[in-house]
């Protein structure tokens, strides 16, 4: 049997660290400090990072975490921006950062960076670099924890370690269910889990993994079936499910098979509870209703693969929603970590579940949408209501009844 070390966590569930500042202070000297690897390049010259260099690890006590290595956000030039662009847009998902500073060279740029990340409520911990070189200078005066260290000698690393243990946001590891809240110990949960040609060979997709898990560990039971085989599942129970889970694309063909008095709803729609804020794309998902010929939809798709010919997101979403409004619609679509600045040409934003990234990247683009006045939905909620079953699929939520009865009315 493999070790637990063998199975690392997945990275959406990690907590995100990220290392922030200028250009040549030892940001990447300092990860391969606390990580004990040589994980980042490092170089004397000035912009050797370029990418996001990124570590999962364990920092225990607390847990899994992802340490992320960002270029200079002083950097200049062309290539300079779009090197400062990509470490920028790590801010919207890391959920504690390390600003790191020359111990002699804390000035305006360090103050504006570490008050960007308060605006944000990201929890941040200064380390003040190279304090071997500078220790007669003293401790800048700011709002949280601030550690001289030395990557080079090792000097204050174990301190660093601690402040981030001090620092870290509570209850990230311990506070959140992806469906084991709605299926009481004992009960049965049945997973619905169409195998076609968009399935991965020999494996299941990380929403299907995390729920067969997190009914596990709420000490519930599990059955899991193919769409043609539900309603024969259904049969063999002595008693019906607490709850039926079924991939959206399914939605139409389970609602039939299920009955009324069964809570229903799918793996997307679980996402956009634990990944994000549920209350807030039931909202986007209602301005559906809005959207005329030729209105511009963006879907985001949270990772990166190669679309079928049956493409949930290119295909039968624009299908379903063209269906739904009467009329054709323009759709654009983006992968991965690139998510438009400018919103402003889009009618509605509709977001896949994001098991790929993590909950703080999530309500980024959540509050980037709002922030813009765009509504943003995501693929269940979407799909759900193209096909005329959104209160069926929202019946195991009740914290958004109340809001969807009031918009629908």
């Amino acid at each position: 049997m493999c070790s637990a070390e063998m199975r690392p966590a997945p990275r959406n569930l990690r907590l995100h660290i990220g290392l922030f500042g200028r250009r040549n202070v030892g940001k990447s000297s300092l990860l391969n400090a606390l990580t004990r690897q040589q994980v980042s390049i490092v170089s004397p010259q000035p912009g050797t990072t370029t990418d996001p260099v990124e570590k999962p690890m364990e920092l225990l006590p607390l847990g899994p975490v992802l340490f992320v290595d960002t270029a200079g956000l002083d950097d200049e030039g062309t290539l300079g921006e779009a090197r400062t662009g990509r470490s920028r847009a790590v801010l919207d998902r890391v959920d504690l950062a390390i600003l790191v500073a020359d111990r002699g060279q804390w000035g305006a740029f360090e103050a504006e960076l570490l008050a960007d990340l308060h605006a944000r409520n990201i929890p941040t911990v200064v380390a003040l670099n190279k304090s071997d070189l500078r220790c007669s200078e003293t401790l800048p005066e700011v709002d949280g924890a601030v550690v001289p260290v030395s990557a080079l000698s090792g000097h204050g690393i174990d301190s660093l370690r601690e402040a981030l243990l001090r620092a870290a946001p509570e209850g990230h590891f311990d506070s959140r269910h992806l469906l084991a809240d709605l299926v009481p110990p004992g009960e049965v949960a049945v997973l619905v889990m169409p195998i076609d040609s968009s399935a991965p060979k020999g494996r299941l997709i990380l929403p299907q993994v995390m729920a067969v898990r997190d009914v596990l560990d709420g000490s519930g039971l599990a059955l899991v079936v193919q769409a043609r085989e539900l309603s024969r599942a259904l049969f063999a129970l002595k008693r019906l499910p607490a709850l039926v889970v079924t991939d959206s694309q399914a939605f139409q063909s389970v609602a039939m098979d299920v009955p009324d008095s069964v809570p229903m709803t799918s793996f997307s729609i679980l996402m956009s509870r634990f990944q994000g804020d549920l209350a807030a794309q039931v909202r986007g998902t209602l301005a559906i209703e809005d959207l005329r010929e030729g209105d511009k939809v963006l879907v985001a798709e949270g990772c990166t693969h190669h679309p079928t010919a049956e493409d949930i997101g290119r295909v039968k979403l624009p299908r379903w929603l063209n269906e739904k409004v009467g009329a054709p619609l323009e759709f654009d679509t983006v992968q991965g970590r690139e998510f438009p600045a400018d919103l402003s040409p889009y009618q509605l934003v509709v977001h896949c579940g994001n098991c790929m990234g993590n909950r703080r990247e999530m309500l980024s683009r959540i509050h980037r949408c709002e922030t813009a006045g765009v509504p943003i939905t995501n693929y269940g909620l979407a799909i759900a209501h193209s096909l005329g079953i959104l209160p069926r699929a929202l019946q195991p939520f009740p914290e958004v009844q109340d809001a969807l009865h009031a918009l629908q009315s």
